[in-house]
């Protein structure tokens, strides 16, 4: 893990927020589900070699932000675990957090308005905890049955939860490392708070093509625009069967 993200974090004394997406050359980080029914990860572009990197990026992290439907997705069982610990290919990661005193999982942060979901138990056994956050327009009594559970909600905005709101709340927590394992949704959201501190890119060598198709970010036109400042690329000349990718992380300006 070259990139240390959690000295960072010290360093700001402040939430360390960053993403990660694959992407194939024209944009698609997913594709129409052939179900008909919503959208799928590309299986053309996804590969071990992103895969790893991706669970040393979770397994920095003290808060993984994840949406509503990763948690319906997890409850009807076409989800997994984030962090895949219990992988032996991974277990160096689980070790790595043993040494630094941290949890087995990180912490999850579902954002949500709707709040329409149930909380799979696999989310509360353990050290691990929940934290909702939501909007004050969300439905109060639903807020309630939540509370029951002993999870926390956090409300960080009125009708939209709001980037700069969440960083505040997620800080007075205590979180410092926070990876975003969502979609293009709360990408919008972070970078438009502009809370947003570091973009992980992989550029898969495919075109793929198709419509509907979804981008890494998705919301009203950001004005002023977000500038990135390239950190660092490496080109990974063994993924995706030989015909390569690029590993690119850029850093708010």
């Amino acid at each position: 893990m070259s990139h240390k993200l959690r000295e960072l974090a010290k360093d700001k004394n402040e939430p360390f927020i960053y993403a990660n997406f694959i992407k194939s050359i024209d944009g698609r980080i997913a594709i129409s589900n052939p179900s008909g029914s919503g959208f799928i990860i590309p299986k053309t572009i996804t590969n071990q070699n992103d895969w790893r990197l991706f669970q040393e990026l979770v397994a920095q992290a003290d808060l993984i932000l994840s949406s509503g439907r990763y948690l319906r997705d997890l409850a009807e069982g076409r989800a997994q675990e984030i962090l895949q610990i219990n992988d032996p290919r991974y277990a160096d990661l689980q070790i790595w957090r043993e040494k630094r005193g941290l949890t087995a999982q990180p912490d999850i942060a579902i954002i949500s308005s709707s709040l329409d979901f149930s909380i799979p138990l696999i989310l509360t056994k353990g050290e691990r905890k929940v934290v909702i956050i939501t909007t004050s327009s969300a439905d109060p009594k639903r807020i309630e049955e939540i509370q029951k559970q002993s999870i926390q909600v956090i409300v960080a905005g009125n009708k939209n939860v709001e980037g700069a709101l969440l960083k505040q709340a997620l800080s007075a927590l205590g979180y410092r490392t926070i990876c975003s394992a969502g979609g293009p949704k709360i990408l919008h959201l972070l970078a438009s708070g502009r809370v947003l501190n570091r973009l992980y890119l992989t550029n898969a060598n495919r075109l793929l093509g198709g419509r509907p198709f979804s981008g890494i970010l998705e919301g009203s036109l950001l004005d002023p625009p977000i500038n990135l400042k390239l950190n660092e690329i490496y080109l990974d000349q063994d993924g995706l069967d030989g015909f390569g990718q690029l590993f690119v992380s850029y850093d708010r300006a």
